[in-house]
């Protein structure tokens, strides 16, 4: 898969160590947890305008399932198809990984994943190696949506 990637006049590429301060900026905007971000960042794809970081969007790998994390969009570039950009290159990285499924906590945007193929899940239907992740330890509130999608071909539900 090519690294950079074209989107809505914004480069997709993978996050660099050095882009840590940028994508908290733009996760503290939104409102987003940063736990275990800088653990992750390897994992993490970024939007650049010039030199501008706009956008961003993360996996948190737990052995053959991801949690899907972090994606965030500068108020200026929102409704420009770029969080869709991200969620979609996203995905695709987590399947040329093997990926079997991706998890996902939201407290705004339960209406939003249903479009990529997630569905609502009890937080007790999530495997443990992803129960065990920052942000389901309480990173994100009790109250968040847990959502859920199958990468590897199989039937609903996997567990």
């Amino acid at each position: 898969m090519d690294s950079n990637v074209k989107s809505a006049n914004a480069t997709l590429r993978p996050a660099r160590t050095s882009d840590f301060p940028n994508v908290a900026e733009l996760l503290t905007a939104a409102g987003l947890p940063l736990a275990g971000v800088a653990d992750a960042l390897a994992n993490f794809t970024v939007a650049e305008h010039g030199a501008e970081l706009v956008g961003v969007a993360g996996l948190e790998v737990c052995r053959n399932n991801a949690l899907l994390r972090s994606v965030a969009v500068s108020p200026e570039w929102r409704s420009r198809g770029l969080g869709r950009a991200l969620v979609t290159h996203v995905i695709t990285d987590a399947e040329s990984r093997g990926i079997n499924a991706l998890y996902l906590l939201t407290t705004t945007a339960d209406r939003y994943f249903p479009s990529f193929g997630f569905r609502e899940v009890t937080r007790e239907q999530v495997p443990p190696d992803v129960r065990e992740t920052e942000e389901f330890r309480g990173a994100c509130p009790a109250t968040a949506t847990v959502m859920y999608r199958r990468l590897d071909g199989t039937t609903w539900p996997a567990h």
